[in-house]
């Protein structure tokens, strides 16, 4: 697989990442390692975690368990340890389990990040990324309500400054090789951008924010400065928590799915979501492709993406999504794509 360099870093992953959030939840260790091992195999180097996880539903007493199982993974592969790119995060404001819902600065990343360091048994993490900003953000489908306030200028530029030497810091002792951004707002991207570039060898190397064929709010604003700052997007949700698969059309939310554990998402599927996954669907159809893959090769090939992280609850899920890595989508089927986005912008 062809690896993308990630913006001005030195990182060189594989277009797509495996995400790890259902490890230590509906993915048990066995299974969990099975996938990171046929992941690689399929020439998919980079794996996405974050502290708080695993999520589907978050918990407290399951905080913490995907960094374990991936820790567990590494103890017994340890020659393997250089073959992948190895993401986590730290959580920003308002995540009660960890740190009582502390914001992010110098000392929770500190914290935060020794503590992953000692579940991932590894001595570095690859890319470290800030979960979500202090301030809050349109994120997690908080956008028909969200509200941006009057931000006080100097307290801003002091609290990016601080957490930006940290991670300089961090780097320079080898504990981190790169930094990233998450759920972040162009905004607040910008005032990263600024502080950054006191810092000699230092880039964000990274934007991981949501982005599939239901969710293209990326497109608009967010690519350009994506595009003329060398800020890849990290795409999570690729398949809309399992919309695009078809299995929730009609409404339908079958035993054992995401959506019938976590009652927070359930609202995403509606009249106007079936509407759209069900035209996404007839179209993967009508051009001989399954739809899981479709909308994965759809993400790959948009011009500002880095990796697209996706998600498996089981290796056979896993196993389906590798059959149709290499898939390109034609002229044509990008272009009915596009007249689907047209009638059913956004939808959740």
């Amino acid at each position: 697989m062809k690896l993308n360099k990630l913006g001005k870093s030195d990182l060189l992953v594989s277009a797509y990442c495996l995400g790890t959030m259902t490890f230590g939840e509906t993915t048990e260790q066995e299974d969990a390692h099975q996938q990171i091992n046929e992941a690689l195999e399929h020439g998919i180097n980079f794996i996405d975690t974050a502290e708080m996880y695993p999520t589907c539903p978050i918990k407290k007493e399951t905080t913490g368990k995907t960094e374990e199982i991936i820790g567990n993974w590494i103890s017994k592969n340890q020659n393997k340890r250089s073959d992948i790119i190895l993401a986590t995060k730290v959580v920003g404001n308002g995540f009660k389990f960890i740190r009582e819902g502390g914001p992010i600065n110098k000392k929770t990343i500190k914290l935060a990040l020794e503590e992953s360091l000692k579940k991932l048994k590894t001595n570095y993490i690859d890319l470290y990324q800030l979960h979500w900003p202090n301030r809050g953000s349109y994120h997690f489908r908080a956008y028909w309500n969200y509200n941006p306030i009057k931000q006080d200028e100097e307290e801003i530029t002091e609290e990016v400054f601080s957490i930006v030497e940290t991670l300089y810091s961090l780097k320079k002792e080898g504990l981190i090789r790169e930094f990233g951004l998450s759920n972040e707002t162009c905004w607040g991207t910008s005032k990263y951008v600024a502080e950054v570039k006191k810092f000699k060898g230092l880039n964000i190397a990274s934007i991981q924010n949501e982005y599939s064929l239901l969710c293209r709010l990326f497109d608009n604003d967010f690519n350009e400065l994506s595009l003329n700052e060398n800020i890849p997007l990290l795409a999570y949700s690729p398949l809309a928590r399992g919309l695009l698969t078809g299995k929730y059309i009609g409404k339908k939310i079958p035993k054992g799915s995401r959506l019938s554990r976590d009652d927070k998402i359930r609202r995403i599927v509606n009249e106007n979501s079936d509407l759209a996954v069900r035209a996404y669907f007839d179209l993967a159809q009508e051009h001989n492709l399954d739809p899981v893959h479709m909308a994965l090769s759809f993400c790959r090939e948009r011009p500002f993406m880095g990796s697209v992280i996706f998600g498996a609850t089981n290796i056979v899920q896993l196993r389906k999504i590798l059959k149709g890595i290499d898939i390109r989508l034609t002229d044509e089927t990008k272009n009915d794509i596009q007249k689907i986005y047209k009638k059913y912008p956004l939808t959740f």
